[in-house]
């Protein structure tokens, strides 16, 4: 016999559903200081099976014209754009703390 469950999400279509996801993430912004008392845009608490971090840093650093990189499951977007990325991130859906 086959398996009985349900995917909650069969029949919504893919955008609509990784609007589900984005929403159901709670994101931390922070600033950290680094070498040189260098600020740094820390974005932390994805989860990595439902966004690519890759895609969304380059988004992100090319919307404040930064560099930047993905570690550890976080983007690290050089400078201090804190409100910027926030803004940003509200905008696709995202939740922050």
């Amino acid at each position: 016999m086959g398996d009985t469950t349900e995917d909650p999400f069969d029949g919504i279509p893919d955008d609509l559903t990784a609007d589900l996801d984005r929403s159901e993430q709670t994101l931390s912004v922070r600033i950290e200081r680094r070498t040189y008392n260098k600020p740094v845009t820390v974005i932390e608490g994805f989860d990595p099976d439902a966004t690519d971090l890759k895609e969304l840093a380059s988004e992100l650093k090319r919307a404040v014209g930064a560099g930047g990189t993905v570690d550890d499951g976080a983007i690290e977007v050089q400078g201090d754009h804190e409100e910027r990325v926030g803004d940003l991130l509200a905008d696709r859906g995202f939740r922050l703390v």
